[in-house]
């Protein structure tokens, strides 16, 4: 039809410029639905984003939104000026909580390109950016650096940004919990809750986590487009036939993050009092409507955080249709890096990364 457009979001290699700040249009506010759908498919252990009575003992003013929705509200809104034409998530780096986001905040995204690099073929490059998710009420509730990996030549067709660039926030480099759990801060008192505090793990421990899960296929299209990921190759079987190596949708790897970790959360984290950060993280593989996911970890490092709590370096590892006690059993190297390795990958992983967590000491 003459004088009709087709417009396209996202971007390609020639699209990205170094030091360019892009300002995400979507402006959500997270209300208690969101907050509750969420954790209906996650099932996670760790009780200050679960508990309202606990977090309030803990000093914060209401329950904190979980730090995984968090990161999956930044990594989506990304999408509209990012990846939205990428070929593959590559990387996650440096990912922080440094302020809690609550029930009814506002929350918005800026990304910032920090680097473009080529490939040596020229038909394809890696593009770095950092985005930083803030509240309305001026707290960072989430900054990432992400690789992906994307097309050569421009996005034909692509709108021009209706707003000038934005300036983004920049944070420190430690690593730091928020506000109430800094300094002289008070444990509540529970009768109940689940096994392992910092003083029962130990460097060196492997955790093959026994209970899987199996990823639906309404689930993960419900959850992706709840979290504004536009990207066509998480719900469009039609693209998928032409774009996607599996020939149809391919889950959206933010959730595939999200489950793997929340499957480890009653063996390590149910008695976390905060998530300070993830970094080395990669999706080796994809994941499909029908797979079912295992998680296994492996405490990396052990170090003292004051009277009440300590901070454990946990390598998380997220197999498709094979727990990794299995794995282990076949001689695979589960925790050795995919990237690293030249022979012996391991085709069922699906997600890797090394998280670090603020667990409290055992009650005296």
């Amino acid at each position: 039809m003459s004088g009709a457009r087709s417009p396209r979001y996202g971007r390609r290699l020639d699209d990205f410029k170094p030091g360019d700040v892009y300002a995400h249009p979507w402006d959500v506010t997270v209300d208690d639905g969101l907050i509750a759908f969420f954790a209906a498919s996650f099932q996670d252990a760790s009780p200050p984003y679960a508990s309202r009575a606990y977090a309030k003992a803990l000093g914060f003013r209401d329950r904190p939104v979980h730090p995984l929705l968090v990161l999956n509200l930044g990594l989506s809104f990304s999408v509209h000026d990012v990846s939205e034409q990428a070929i593959a998530h590559l990387a996650y780096i440096d990912v922080r909580f440094p302020e809690p986001c609550f029930a009814g905040d506002t929350v918005t995204a800026t990304s910032k390109v920090l680097g473009v690099k080529p490939s040596s073929k020229g038909d394809r490059g890696v593009v770095h950016v950092r985005t930083v998710l803030e509240t309305d009420q001026g707290a960072v509730a989430c900054s990432f650096d992400r690789k992906a990996l994307v097309r050569a030549g421009a996005v034909a067709g692509r709108p021009s940004d209706p707003w000038p660039s934005p300036a983004q926030p920049e944070l420190g480099a430690e690593l730091l919990p928020p506000k109430p759990l800094r300094g002289d801060y008070r444990l509540p008192e529970r009768r109940a809750g689940f096994a392992g505090f910092f003083e029962d793990f130990e460097v060196g421990d492997i955790i093959t986590h026994a209970v899987g899960k199996t990823v639906g296929e309404t689930e993960h299209m419900q959850l992706t487009q709840l979290c504004r990921n536009s990207h066509p190759i998480h719900f469009d079987e039609v693209y998928c036939k032409e774009n996607s190596f599996a020939k149809t949708r391919i889950v959206y790897g933010g959730l595939v993050l999200s489950w793997v970790l929340s499957l480890t959360s009653r063996d390590v984290t149910g008695n976390a009092l905060w998530d300070l950060g993830l970094d080395e993280g990669a999706h080796p593989n994809g994941t499909l409507g029908g797979d079912t996911l295992y998680a296994s970890s492996k405490i990396l490092e052990k170090k003292d955080a004051g009277p009440n709590a300590g901070i454990l370096t946990v390598r998380v590892v997220g197999t498709k249709n094979q727990p990794g006690s299995a794995l282990l059993e076949r001689g695979a190297d589960l925790f050795e890096p995919e990237l690293a390795k030249k022979d012996d990958k391991i085709r069922e992983k699906v997600v890797e990364i090394t998280r670090r967590v603020l667990i409290r000491k055992r009650p005296t």
